[in-house]
């Protein structure tokens, strides 16, 4: 699985027109993103090619922007746990052109952002790596589309006990947030590979 990824993106960037190719492991919660994103990085460094890799989960909003908003829970989750606009123009937009980006990492314990610069290679691979990354509005931005596909069985027993305990959380906020995605921006049919996990 993960051999077919390397073998693509690296094909991807041999072939690719501009300085950066703009890579997305999309995918929903525990698919398997994190590692699948890990082993690429690894392939990159042995070809000696430059990247940066990018979290989508480091710019959530704050937690009054997404839970009690009087929204139903699956809405808050898909809708406002990003900026998805401000991620827009700050982070896909300026993906092929700057230098440097300016974005605002969210800080767990503090419940604040904290804006910090992150410097892009003249020339790599940038990896962003995240659920949702194909909604409508960031997929242009995109120039390869990988998307793990896992079970919600398999993704939730991948869950530790004390998360699993509030599987009401999952039903109303994360599984509701997850059909739309699936239903709406049909991700398996629009990434460039699927990997099933």
């Amino acid at each position: 699985m993960i051999h077919s990824l390397i073998k693509e993106v690296l094909k991807k960037w041999q072939h690719h027109e501009t300085n950066r190719l703009i890579v997305a492991i999309d995918g929903l919660s525990r698919s398997g993103k994190t590692t699948i994103t890990k082993e690429l990085e690894k392939e990159l460094q042995r070809e000696n090619i430059s990247y940066t890799i990018l979290h989508i989960d480091d710019f959530i909003t704050e937690r009054s922007k997404r839970y009690h908003t009087g929204r139903d829970q699956w809405e808050e989750y898909y809708h406002l746990q990003w900026d998805v606009e401000q991620l827009k123009e700050h982070l896909f937009k300026p993906l092929q052109e700057e230098a440097t980006l300016s974005l605002p990492f969210y800080l767990d314990k503090e419940d604040r952002h904290e804006w910090r610069s992150v410097h892009l290679p003249p020339r790599g691979v940038i990896i962003i790596e995240g659920v949702f990354l194909q909604r409508s509005v960031w997929r242009s931005f995109l120039d390869y589309i990988v998307y793990i596909d896992c079970s919600r069985e398999t993704r939730f027993r991948r869950e530790n006990n004390e998360t699993q305990a509030l599987i009401h959380k999952f039903e109303n906020r994360y599984w509701k947030a997850e059909e739309h995605y699936l239903k709406e921006e049909q991700p398996l049919e629009n990434a460039e590979l699927v990997i099933y996990n």
